[in-house]
Formats: C-alpha cells, sequence, structure tokens
C-alpha cells in the first residue's frame, strides 16, 4: 500500500513536469476570462459580457467593488457588473477570475475530511490575499494589486493536491513525502500553466522557511506578514515551517503603536475584501 501511494505520489510530480496536469473543466470560464483580461484588443464590453456568462464571477465582483477597500472614498454601492469593472479595473478582475480557477481545484472533492481542508484552505487563503492587498497598500508600499494576485495563487499546489487525493486515498497521510521539493514542482508547473508572472511564482516558492524582514519589504515579506496575520489558520502541515513562527523581534515590530495602528485598520479593511472573496 505504501508503495503504492509513493507510486501515486511520484506519477503526480512527473505528470507535472510534463506539463501534463489535470485541470478541473469548471474552470474553463475563468481561464477565458483571464484570457480576455490579458489581451490589449479588450474591450469594458466583452469583459462585462463574460462576466455576466457566468454568474459566480459576475457575483464576487460586485461583492468585491463594494468591500471597503473599494469604497474607501465615498463610491456609492456598485449595482452592477458593469459599475464593478469600472472599480476594479482588469488587474483585479484577474486576480479574481483567478480566485475562482484556485478555488475550483477543491469544489468537485467528494471525501468528506478533504473537502472539510479544501473548505479551510480557501477561506485562509482569501483572508491571506486581502490582507496582503492592505499590507502592501499601508506597510511594504508595493503593488497592492499584485500583493492580491499572490496571496490567491500562493497555495495553489496545496489545492491541486487535494484535489487530486480525493482520486487517491491516503496520498496526503504523510506530509514529509510531499511538502518542500515535490510540492514546490507541482506548484511551479501549476503557475506556470496559469502563467502567473515569474516574479510572483519566485516570491511564492521562497515562503516556506522564509523569515520576516524587520521592517518588512518586498513581495515575499508582504504574503509572509500576511500570513502570520490570517484570523483562518492553514489546514496543510507547516511544521517545519519558519516563518509561521513569530520571533521576538517581529512581535516588537507588529506592537510598535504606529504598525499596531496601521494593522488595526488593515485588518477591518481585509475582513471586508476576504468576505467578497468568500462569495
Amino acid at each position: 500500500m505504501e508503495k503504492e501511494k509513493l507510486k501515486d505520489f511520484a506519477a503526480i510530480v512527473a505528470e507535472a513536469q510534463r506539463g501534463e496536469l489535470v485541470f478541473p473543466t469548471s474552470v474553463n470560464a475563468a481561464l477565458s476570462l483571464q484570457l480576455c483580461l490579458a489581451d490589449p484588443a479588450c474591450h469594458d464590453e466583452d469583459v462585462i459580457r463574460k462576466l455576466l456568462a457566468e454568474p459566480v464571477l459576475a457575483a464576487r465582483a460586485v461583492a468585491l467593488a463594494n468591500s471597503a477597500v473599494f469604497r474607501s472614498n465615498g463610491a456609492a454601492l456598485a449595482t452592477s457588473v458593469r459599475t464593478a469593472v469600472m472599480r476594479l479595473g482588469y488587474r483585479n478582475l484577474y486576480s479574481l477570475a483567478a480566485a475562482m480557477v484556485v478555488r475550483q481545484f477543491g469544489a468537485r472533492i467528494a471525501d468528506p475530511a478533504l473537502r472539510i481542508q479544501a473548505e479551510q484552505l480557501w477561506r485562509y487563503t482569501a483572508h491571506v490575499a486581502a490582507l496582503a492587498y492592505v499590507i502592501a497598500q499601508r506597510i511594504t508600499k508595493i503593488d497592492a494589486d499584485t500583493a492580491l494576485f499572490a496571496g490567491i495563487m500562493h497555495e495553489v499546489g496545496g489545492f491541486y493536491l487535494l484535489g487530486r487525493a480525493d482520486a487517491l486515498p491516503g496520498l496526503l497521510d504523510d506530509p514529509e513525502e510531499w511538502m518542500g521539493a515535490a510540492q514546490e514542482i507541482i506548484a511551479r508547473e501549476i503557475m506556470k500553466k496559469l502563467q502567473v508572472p515569474e516574479p510572483v511564482a519566485i516570491a511564492i516558492v521562497s515562503l516556506r522557511g522564509g523569515a520576516i524582514g524587520i521592517p518588512p519589504q518586498g513581495l515575499r515579506d508582504t504574503l509572509l506578514l500576511a500570513r502570520q496575520l490570517s484570523p483562518v489558520a492553514s489546514p496543510l502541515p507547516y511544521t517545519d515551517d519558519l516563518a509561521l513562527t513569530r520571533t521576538p523581534a517581529l512581535t516588537r515590530y507588529l506592537n510598535e503603536p504606529d504598525v499596531a495602528a496601521l494593522l488595526d485598520e488593515a485588518a477591518d479593511q481585509a475582513k471586508s475584501m476576504s468576505a467578497a472573496l468568500l462569495v
């Protein structure tokens, strides 16, 4: 049985290396929207039409447009997809489509225990993505749209493996067999297939075992801090991940009055934003 499980896992890694990834058919609408958004010739009407053809994506776009982050300037409540498109812009809509792709990896899981893990992993991902967005705005001063996208994508390998484990029972029972290099290979290949920009992919694969700089700087630190501050824990095992250990230096930094005040505001905004991603 153990040999069979190792053979299954080796086969999944080999498939990833060959680019033969198994994607659920339900991601097609989101991938189609991403292709449209990435096309320089794409027009607002094309985007609106594709969103209206996919009710779940349309609902998430309107919900995100009405989150505190996107209404901080007193903007009126968005009641249409057209208003949502104008307010969010193409890059945030691209991230929204990416969120649907990632979420669909776990949508068809039949095993109850794995489904619970996939649902918790999505809640965790939504919180990390929203926190990364506001941390980028307020603390690390990097591009917030990139941080949102990176937060959504940062556990794509975990989602993929949970989906495959549904068809291969026991596949993920021993974390030491699949955490680390093997998961990194799978995550890299998925991100390549989803056309994740290389700087974002590099930041994501460098998270495990990383330590947050004081003060935090750049995309990697933004994601590491968002993971630290997420009110929902990841269901995946990270027993060897030093990045999730709050060091005395980090604790002192987070307790600095100015930083603490910024993070309190960020947490409130992120709560509204993550709720929109969970719609």
